[in-house]
């Protein structure tokens, strides 16, 4: 299959004085070769994308405060972000209020993502949210960046997380995140990132117990005058023991994640339930052309849950644990040349099927080529 995505934006921001900034953004994203039932997942006629206002912009102390639709990335958006790949990128309707200093940003929030409404205005599902603290630290010791959150995720709303109903609360999520992410440099030109969450709370009639980790390592070198960057890391998401039980659950909640270029660049798995081992190898050949190389190898956390979508989503499981643990790998070679305000890229990517998508599904491997190009006025 073949198709061929536009995604055209507008953006205005005005500063009246010092203390006020007014922001606002158009979308329109279109898919011209899917034809007349192209979800709404891909394409959306103009809507607003972003319409914020924000105090004290430009204050690097003291309190400010961001509210209304925007585009958000905390950390390194492993649990709330705006993913950019898709066509029609997740935006949030919020109110976010920190202080801030040289040495800290303490921030809480309340965050309700968009849902697309193909036909009429977008608008979040207010019943589906996150509020919570989340706080950084950027000079913690030595250049070491430290950033330590607590999220509440809730759904109360009919048909909600679980499907369940509302009149035994089955229907109701209700989960805890405990977390932190630390990340600087080392010796040796070596930099690190570390990220672990904790999770407790309900998903329907279970009890949730989940946990999640992230690390990695980078280096850059020259090599024949030219950058060499490299980077390794692991991640781990928990899974569910024994999915028949309803009582109990295990398998960790991604949250509002943006999983684009941490799972391989086919966007085929997300943060829940699995083992993932990653390499990305960038050679920068000029100032505006690099060649990027991308493997990526995948497990089950535990071999009777399922395996999980980008977006979160069951795509196959095995309730016996018969069909084992390895999900496959991918490979992903791209370019990218940038020139001004325009960027162009075309890249390669395979999946290889492992024993359990061998198993559990018809054993297809996907092949993904594609180009893409942006102006930027």
């Amino acid at each position: 299959m073949a198709t061929g995505l536009i995604r055209t934006r507008l953006g205005l921001t005005y500063t009246p004085v010092p203390w006020l900034k007014f922001s606002g953004m158009a979308q329109d994203a279109r898919a011209p070769w899917y034809g007349p039932g192209a979800p709404n997942n891909l394409r959306d006629v103009t809507d607003c994308h972003e319409g914020y206002i924000e105090l004290f912009p430009s204050r690097k102390r003291g309190f400010g405060m961001t509210a209304g639709r925007a585009i958000l990335n905390y950390g390194e958006g492993r649990l709330i972000a705006t993913p950019q790949w898709v066509n029609l990128s997740r935006t949030y309707d919020h109110v976010r209020i920190y202080w801030r200093s040289a040495r800290a940003q303490v921030e809480v929030l309340l965050v309700s993502p968009v849902k697309v409404r193909a036909g009429e205005f977008n608008r979040p599902v207010p019943g589906d949210r996150i509020w919570g603290t989340y706080n950084v630290f950027p000079e913690i010791y030595k250049h070491q960046l430290l950033e330590v959150y607590v999220l509440r995720r809730q759904q109360n709303r009919p048909g909600g997380f679980t499907g369940g109903s509302s009149s035994d609360g089955s229907d109701k999520l209700g989960i805890n995140t405990f977390g932190y992410r630390l990340t600087g440099p080392v010796r040796y030109g070596v930099k690190y990132s570390l990220e672990a969450a904790l999770q407790r709370g309900k998903v329907g009639p279970a009890d949730l117990s989940a946990g999640a980790w992230f690390a990695a390592l980078s280096r850059r070198w020259t090599v024949l005058g030219r950058a060499l960057d490299v980077s390794v890391e692991y991640k781990y998401a928990s899974g569910t023991a024994n999915p028949a039980d309803p009582r109990h659950s295990g398998t960790f909640d991604q949250l509002y994640a943006s999983n684009h270029d941490k799972f391989g660049h086919q966007d085929l798995f997300g943060w829940r339930n699995l083992h993932n081992a990653r390499s990305l190898t960038t050679l920068g050949l000029t100032k505006s052309l690099a060649i990027h190389f991308m493997y990526d190898s995948y497990w089950l956390a535990n071999r009777k849950d399922a395996i999980y979508s980008s977006a979160g989503r069951q795509i196959a499981g095995s309730a016996s644990g018969a069909a084992g643990r390895h999900a496959g790998q991918e490979t992903d070679l791209y370019g990218t040349y940038k020139h001004g305000h325009f960027t162009f890229g075309a890249g390669y990517g395979h999946f290889f099927c492992g024993r359990f998508i061998e198993k559990t599904t018809p054993g297809i491997g996907p092949t993904y080529l594609y180009v893409f190009h942006t102006y930027s006025l």
